[in-house]
């Protein structure tokens, strides 16, 4: 009866070791596939997040295209597009009889982030100011009066769009 026991004990012993085994080598297999599942779906965020910055841009080209069809209807000449320097980018530059128009284009769909114009804030002002005296310090236009300007682009349902215009956003007494 001893040796029974013992042969029991031994046997139970190595369904144990085995068990393990199979728990630890389970174990293993499972958090290699919940890490290649992270790694796929990290993957899958990213490529997600590059088509949505796509998209973006591909709105914001389009809410500008939209915004210097509005600036010419009132009269405006364009003088550049998307003006870049190292202080960062300027939209739309505009001339009108009155004065130099530095425009911040802001496009959304719809209005459920809020609207457009309150995504510029006060950090965007400080850099449309330095943007605006590096293109004074070329600009070979007459004296003129500025203006920092938004022009908010809402796309609507039904092919509609909602533009609005807020002029001189930052008061210029330089006139």
């Amino acid at each position: 009866m001893p040796q029974v026991q013992v042969k029991e004990k031994t046997s139970t012993k190595k369904q144990e070791v085995k068990q393990r085994r199979k728990v630890t080598k389970s174990s293993t297999q499972r958090s290699n596939r919940v890490e290649d599942k992270q790694s796929n779906s990290a993957q899958a965020s990213q490529k997600k997040a590059r088509e949505k910055k796509m998209h973006n841009k591909e709105i914001g080209s389009w809410g500008e295209d939209i915004a210097v069809d509005f600036l010419k209807k009132r009269g405006f000449s364009i003088l550049e597009r998307n003006w870049k320097c190292f202080a960062g980018e300027a939209d739309i530059i505009a001339l009108d009889d009155k004065a130099l128009h530095f425009v911040e284009v802001k496009t959304r769909i719809g209005t459920g982030k809020g609207f457009p114009a309150e995504a510029v804030n006060a950090k965007k002002r400080q850099r449309y100011e330095a943007i605006s005296e590096l293109y004074l310090s070329s600009y070979d236009g007459c004296e003129t009066g500025i203006t920092f300007d938004i022009i908010s682009v809402t796309l609507l349902p039904n092919d509609r769009v909602f533009v609005r215009c807020y002029n001189n956003v930052l008061s210029s007494d330089c006139r």
